[in-house]
């Protein structure tokens, strides 16, 4: 995959690089195989293929929000460092086609070692192709690391207790925390209950919204007073409730 760090993403692409192109060939057959040979490059290291495949006003946009121009994603394609080491497979590769336009999108399912410990991410990748009369080439590539939820932590039931209560965003939106056989679980007024894991002590989160935490605020005291719901880097801060 596309990325600045030394320690990710030059992998081991499973799938079979070049062969011959047949006239038969589907559109979807050749971008696949065509996209096969990019991310086995990253692992050999060899820009000549990205320097193939790549159109001249390529504009590639990573999992970060990093840009790059064709000359400097080219510059990037280099070996893995020492120690570093993985495995790419290609999922669900689906094309659509629009004139001599095609955009591909697929998952890149990412097994890697590094020194030792295992990693295991997915990025979703959309790709737009324009045919030439070279072939196809890339003209836009952008990637989307897909999230997960993290591992949860047990926590005493006491512990659990102190988070149950009413909370306040505005006088007319509210949201109950509740224990339910033993675990969480938080309802806004109006909408489904929804189970709710602790993290670390003081940061819950819902399953299958990896990307949104609950980070509940103690007064000198002790006791909480509220709790942040941290959507990225944004605050929306729920005040408890007498």
């Amino acid at each position: 995959m596309m990325r600045t760090s030394p320690y990710l993403c030059r992998l081991v692409f499973t799938a079979a690089l070049a062969t011959p192109l047949h006239s038969a060939e589907s559109v979807a057959t050749i971008l696949e195989r065509q996209t096969s040979e990019l991310f086995g490059a990253i692992d050999t290291g060899s820009p000549a293929v990205w320097e193939r495949y790549l159109h001249s006003n390529a504009v590639i946009t990573d999992e970060n929000g990093a840009v790059y121009s064709k000359p400097e994603m080219v510059k990037q394609i280099r070996p893995l460092p020492p120690n570093v080491s993985g495995h790419l497979v290609l999922q669900d590769f689906h094309v659509r086609l629009a004139g001599s336009t095609a955009i591909a999108t697929y998952v890149i399912d990412e097994h890697e070692s590094f020194h030792g410990h295992e990693l295991h991410c997915q990025y979703r990748n959309t790709d737009t192709w324009v045919k030439e009369a070279s072939g196809w080439r890339i003209l836009a590539m952008q990637e989307l690391a897909l999230r997960t939820d993290p591992p949860s932590i047990q926590l005493p039931p006491g512990q659990l207790a102190q988070y149950v209560g009413r909370y306040a965003l505005s006088p007319t939106k509210t949201y109950e925390i509740r224990m339910k056989d033993g675990h969480l679980e938080g309802q806004e007024a109006s909408q489904s209950p929804e189970a709710l894991l602790p993290e670390a002590p003081d940061m819950l989160f819902v399953p299958g919204k990896p990307r949104y935490r609950d980070v509940f605020q103690r007064a000198p005291d002790g006791h909480i007073t509220g709790f942040a719901e941290r959507r990225e880097a944004w605050d929306l801060v729920w005040t408890r409730l007498p």
